[in-house]
C-alpha cells in the first residue's frame, strides 16, 4: 500500500476508533455489573445495538477468549455462535495481549465473505481484573464514515510486467499497425478530442490501433474507438463542444506535446516500443505500456522532461525500460 493511501486508511481508523472507544467502554461496564449470566449479558448487548446502529454483531467472550453469549444482530440473535473459541482469530491479538480497546485491520469474514471490521473492548470488574472481552463486528459497507477521496500520489510508479513477456523481449519485433501507418492523423483527433469535446482521459492502444476515451458528458462509460473512427474527422460532428476545464491539471497547450512524445516512444526501438499509452487531464498522470509488459505512472512534468536516451537506457541520469519495469 502506497504512504499516501496508509494515510487515507489511517485517518479513518482513527475516525472510527474515537466514535467507538466511548460507547463500547460503557457498554462494557454494563456487561460486568450482570456478569456472567448469559441472559443479562445479551439484554445488555440488545441495547447496544442502540448504541451501536451501525455494528453488525456484539458477543461477549470470557476471559480465555471463549463465547458466552449469541452473536446480537439488528435481526436478532444468532444462538449458534454460543461457545465458539474465538482465541485465534488475529482480530483478538491486541486484546489479549493487553489493550483495553483495539479496532482490527479489515479482513474478510468468514460467513459473508465481505471486509468487515472488529473492535475488542476489556470487560473489567471493580478492581480493573480482566473479566472477558466485549466484540463488535463491523460490516464495511455499513460504516457510515464521511471518506475523503483517496488522492492518488504524483510519484512516479513503475510496475513490472509478465515474466514470460520480460525473457522474451529480444526475441520479439515491433509490426506496424494501421494506427502506426496514420499515426498523425490519429493523434491530431486525439488532440482536438480533449482541448474541445470534453474527453478527460485517453488511452490510444498502438499495437491493436484503437483508443479507448472518457467523457466528461458520460464519465462512467468509456468509449471505444477503432482506426476508422480514428481517422476519421467527422466524428467531432457527434461530440459536443466543451470548453477546457479550468481545474485540469495539465494545462491545454501542452497536451499535444505528451501525444507527441507518446508517438516518439512508440518508434523508438523497434524491440523495445510503446505499446499503449493514456493521459489523464485532471490528475495530470501519464500512462505507459511498454514491449517487455512493463508499466509507468509518472506526472505529465516529468514525462515530458525525460528524453528518449532514458527509456531506451542510453542516458547517463537512469537505467532504461528494460531495467526499471
Amino acid at each position: 500500500m502506497s504512504k499516501t493511501l496508509q494515510t487515507a486508511v489511517a485517518r479513518q481508523r482513527m475516525l472510527l476508533s474515537s466514535r467507538l472507544s466511548g460507547p463500547m467502554h460503557r457498554l462494557a461496564m454494563d456487561c460486568a455489573a450482570v456478569w456472567p449470566q448469559r441472559t443479562d449479558l445479551e439484554s445488555v448487548l440488545d441495547k447496544g445495538l442502540e448504541l451501536l446502529p451501525y455494528c453488525k454483531y456484539l458477543f461477549i467472550l470470557d476471559d480465555k477468549a471463549r463465547q458466552i453469549t449469541a452473536n446480537l444482530s439488528h435481526q436478532g440473535p444468532l444462538a449458534e455462535n454460543f461457545g465458539r473459541d474465538r482465541s485465534g482469530r488475529p482480530y483478538l491479538a491486541d486484546a489479549i495481549a493487553g489493550e483495553k480497546f483495539s479496532l482490527s485491520n479489515a479482513y474478510i469474514s468468514r460467513n459473508a465473505r465481505r471486509p468487515t471490521l472488529t473492535a475488542v473492548q476489556h470487560i473489567l470488574d471493580d478492581n480493573d481484573h480482566l473479566l472477558g472481552y466485549l466484540g463488535v463486528d463491523f460490516d464495511l459497507r455499513e460504516l457510515p464514515l464521511t471518506r475523503e477521496v483517496y488522492s492518488q500520489s504524483e510519484q512516479w510508479l513503475q510496475i513490472k510486467g509478465d515474466p514470460a513477456i520480460r525473457s522474451g523481449l529480444f526475441m520479439q519485433q515491433r509490426i506496424s499497425s494501421a494506427m502506426d501507418e496514420r499515426i498523425d492523423e490519429v493523434l491530431d483527433l486525439i488532440i482536438e478530442l480533449v482541448e474541445v469535446h470534453g474527453v478527460f482521459h485517453a488511452k490510444l492502444h498502438f499495437s491493436s490501433s484503437r483508443a479507448t476515451l472518457w467523457l466528461l458528458d458520460d464519465p462512467l462509460r468509456y468509449r471505444i474507438l477503432d482506426i476508422e473512427d480514428l481517422v476519421d474527422p467527422d466524428i467531432c460532428l457527434a461530440w459536443t463542444l466543451h470548453e477546457y476545464p479550468s481545474d485540469a491539471e495539465i494545462p491545454m497547450e501542452r497536451i499535444k506535446d505528451v501525444f507527441q512524445t507518446l508517438r516518439d516512444l512508440r518508434f523508438m526501438d523497434e524491440t523495445i516500443y510503446l505499446r499503449a499509452g493514456s493521459l489523464n487531464i485532471f490528475n495530470g498522470m501519464v500512462g505507459l505500456n511498454f514491449s517487455c509488459d512493463g508499466s509507468h505512472y509518472m506526472h505529465w512534468k516529468e514525462f515530458l522532461d525525460k528524453n528518449i536516451g532514458f527509456w531506451l537506457g542510453t542516458s547517463n541520469t537512469q537505467p532504461g525500460i528494460d531495467d526499471t519495469a
